[in-house]
């Protein structure tokens, strides 16, 4: 193997995965949800709406607009943060910030008891903007790891490394849920350990892989007339008018803030659909989230596999197809528990595929030494329209009372990213990229 290229590195970076996947699985996908709509609920009027801030919410869309506060909170950070990283050479430490950051906030949510909707809410919100910071951080590593021909398959193993943390975790948390009255335990407890163990496993697990990563290339310096803030604005600009000249680039990150917005919705409020629309138990809901994590893991291989014989870019575009027929599927036939598991089984499939080979896209469409940089913007189309269709859930849920007329507008995200994603050429890309710096000094 090339010596900037090590097996040992590549484990410690799936590691990471297997530690931040808690925080996804346990807090955003499952538990956090349900409970702040519950805790909601109960100080809710007799119209079904609170006031946090003096403005009038319902209930229920309470969670979808703290989801979408957060993505703004993020749009705005993470082009600030990639550059950190990427101007002083110091993506291991920020990324450690970030996770002890998250993780502290998390570990915070075991304090959620009565009616404490709002400091749900921001911590939330706080550990949400880490989390997205450490995965702008932990994705910018994958073309520094991973020569080009192996970053379909190393993006692949990541994703199905993380869906087995973020599983096994999950697996301990229906446990104690299950078994909460027998050892003398109420729900709400279960619920707030379960929280609070997400940023425990977090923080665990994400120093072996801490101290396996390194940082590479020469720190820029500062001059005495240059402040730090000034530095990493220029340089943000720079990366911004810098990505108008790779058109292939431009067209991969809409088409991904388009779909991937969507894909974001339903993981953040398939639970809440559950438990609030088909009224289904949250044993049940763990359940059905813990064989999403398993099936995932077999279907990221799997998509590895696919991609290897069909290309990742087509891999990519069935996925969607596939994306768009389940939500279609939700909005006319999903009524029952077992028409809910039916649909989680079929997303576990694709989910992991569609995310794990659009990084790994993205990383053969960037210069090199500047992958913080990009992939705080990649995380921008990530988070970019994150903040839209949370936002469009909740107002639709709000004005029209209907759950499923809400999931309407993740069907048109689907379709307008995979109609643009079809127009993207790849290997057009990986030639503007490398044109581009065989003319730069």
């Amino acid at each position: 193997m090339h010596p900037d290229y090590s097996h040992a590195e590549q484990r410690r970076w799936y590691v990471y995965d297997f530690a931040q996947s808690a925080f996804s699985t346990t807090v955003i996908t499952l538990f956090l949800g349900p409970y702040l709509t519950v805790l909601a609920k109960s100080g809710a009027d007799s119209h079904g709406m609170i006031h946090p801030l003096g403005i009038p919410v319902d209930a229920r869309s309470y969670w979808s607009y703290i989801v979408s506060l957060s993505e703004t909170f993020q749009v705005i950070s993470l082009p600030i943060i990639g550059a950190v990283a990427d101007y002083g050479r110091r993506k291991k430490e920020t990324l450690a910030a970030m996770a002890y950051m998250g993780a502290a906030a998390t570990i915070a949510m075991f304090f959620l008891a009565g009616g404490r909707y709002l400091l749900g809410g921001a911590l939330f919100v706080v550990a949400n903007v880490c989390f997205g910071a450490g995965v702008v951080i932990y994705n910018s590593f994958l073309p520094e790891i991973a020569p080009r021909e192996e970053r379909d398959a190393i993006s692949s193993k990541g994703w199905a490394t993380g869906y087995v943390g973020g599983g096994l975790l999950l697996a301990l948390n229906l446990l104690l849920y299950l078994n909460a009255e027998r050892i003398g335990i109420s729900a709400e407890l279960a619920t707030r350990i379960s929280l609070c163990s997400a940023g425990v496993w977090w923080a665990l697990f994400a120093f072996p892989s801490l101290a396996g990563l390194r940082n590479r290339g020469p720190a820029h310096f500062l001059s005495t007339e240059q402040s730090a803030v000034s530095a990493v604005l220029k340089q943000l600009a720079r990366t911004l008018r810098e990505v108008s000249r790779f058109p292939q680039t431009v067209k991969f990150m809409i088409a991904f803030l388009l779909y991937n917005d969507a894909i974001q919705t339903v993981i953040a409020l398939a639970t809440q659909f559950g438990n609030d629309e088909l009224k289904i138990p949250v044993r049940l809901l763990t359940l059905a989230i813990l064989m999403v994590q398993f099936v995932a893991f077999f279907g990221a291989l799997t998509f590895k596999w696919l991609a290897a014989k069909i290309g990742a870019k087509r891999a990519v575009e069935l996925s969607l197809v596939i994306w768009t027929a389940v939500l279609v599927y939700i909005y006319f036939s999903v009524r029952t528990t077992l028409q809910f598991f039916v649909m989680a089984a079929v997303v576990a499939v694709v989910l992991g595929g569609s995310q794990a080979l659009s990084r790994s896209l993205y990383a053969q469409l960037i210069p090199k030494l500047k992958e913080a940089q990009y992939y705080s913007i990649y995380e921008i189309s990530d988070k970019g329209t994150s903040w839209v269709c949370p936002l469009f859930f909740g107002l639709a849920l709000q004005f029209t009372k209907s759950y499923r007329v809400a999931i309407l507008s993740l069907i048109l995200f689907f379709f307008a990213g995979l109609l643009l994603l079809f127009k993207v050429d790849v290997e057009q890309g990986e030639r503007e990229i490398d044109l581009t710096a065989a003319q730069e000094p």
